[in-house]
């Protein structure tokens, strides 16, 4: 039994989980909501209170994709929730204590934006990194609110994060919690499509930078069914002029782009230097493009039934055309208060 199931027959009352969750940004919350599933224990976070917060910042856009009757979507993407408890070892929990900090105004915006979505019938879609690392309360609450509402998403690399940089970031390092993490969010998060009046939603993991060949096989499955096709993924995908104002933000550092031209990424780094065996810190190491990515990406190019691509871990609002038939709409980060509001037409 997954943990989203587990809650769900343990009877906990998710609508009462939302309200609780919010008035726990200036209290504390300790205690159990069910038998044998603890509440996060809220109080070693920053207390701030409610009032002191900004509306959350709602952009609206409109996307021509052919379907069969209107729909509107609530996009987010990098909430970060960062709980922990003593589930977990000390470590977590300073860990905890230290990004809350920075992002520690999640929840209350997830929350924000799942009631703005509700009271106005949209679907919830989420683009990544819904955690900031993996916890037993982070994937406890996030199991918690994916109970509240009608969600789709795809994974971040935050996803499968067990204390944020501290290691090299692969198919084995995401092994070991993958089967915890997936428990806790609705649908496949290396691949999975869903139908929506008409236009199908695609969403795959490209947390590390690359695609995988049998991604591409699955994608062109996917195109044979002959619908308009909207992209999920936590990672954009390489365009131009993002990749331009991302170098020049970072100083030549990196771009934080999947598909990257190698004559860009071997560029990364300019000054950086690692002990032997910490190469793969380098940037130009961790976000080259193998072949299977850049063939992919030239591929998806060419199909004209691809319309959108909808993605995060930028933290900041961009869209820019990613081929003759699509654009790439990236969302700023939730934990700041900022959600994209998708009207299909």
């Amino acid at each position: 039994m997954d943990r989203r199931e587990f809650i769900k027959v343990s009877g906990v009352a998710t609508a009462g989980f939302a309200l609780a969750g919010c008035a726990s940004k200036s209290g504390s919350a300790k205690g159990t909501t069910a038998p044998g599933i603890p509440v996060p224990d809220y109080t070693g976070r920053i207390k701030r209170e409610v009032n002191q917060l900004k509306p959350i910042n709602i952009k609206e856009i409109t996307v021509e994709v052919g379907a069969k009757e209107p729909f509107d979507v609530m996009h987010i993407s990098d909430t970060h929730i960062t709980f922990a408890d003593d589930r977990n070892d000390e470590r977590k929990m300073l860990l905890a204590g230290r990004r809350s900090r920075y992002m520690g105004y999640g929840e209350h915006y997830l929350d924000e934006a799942i009631r703005y979505a509700k009271d106005r019938g949209m679907y919830m879609m989420h683009t990544g990194d819904m955690i900031d690392f993996v916890s037993e309360a982070n994937l406890d609450v996030t199991a918690m609110h994916m109970l509240l509402s009608d969600w789709f998403v795809s994974a971040g690399n935050h996803e499968y994060s067990k204390y944020v940089g501290e290691a090299k970031e692969d198919e084995e390092y995401k092994a070991s919690s993958r089967e915890a993490v997936q428990g806790a969010f609705p649908n496949d998060l290396t691949f999975a499509s869903r139908v929506i009046n008409g236009v199908n939603f695609v969403a795959l993991d490209d947390v590390y930078y690359y695609f995988t060949e049998r991604q591409h096989e699955l994608m062109e499955e996917e195109m044979k069914k002959g619908l308009p096709v909207v992209m999920l993924c936590h990672v954009p995908l390489y365009t131009p002029e993002f990749c331009k104002s991302e170098l020049e933000a970072t100083n030549g550092n990196c771009a934080y782009l999947t598909g990257v031209p190698l004559e860009i990424t071997e560029k990364y780094d300019p000054g950086k230097t690692y002990p032997a065996g910490e190469e793969w810190r380098y940037r130009k190491v961790q976000q080259k493009a193998d072949k299977p990515t850049l063939d992919f990406i030239a591929w998806l190019k060419e199909q004209k039934q691809l319309k959108a691509i909808l993605a995060g871990h930028m933290h900041r609002f961009f869209e820019e055309r990613f081929s003759p038939t699509a654009i790439q709409y990236t969302v700023g980060a939730t934990y700041n208060g900022d959600a994209q509001v998708v009207h299909f037409k």
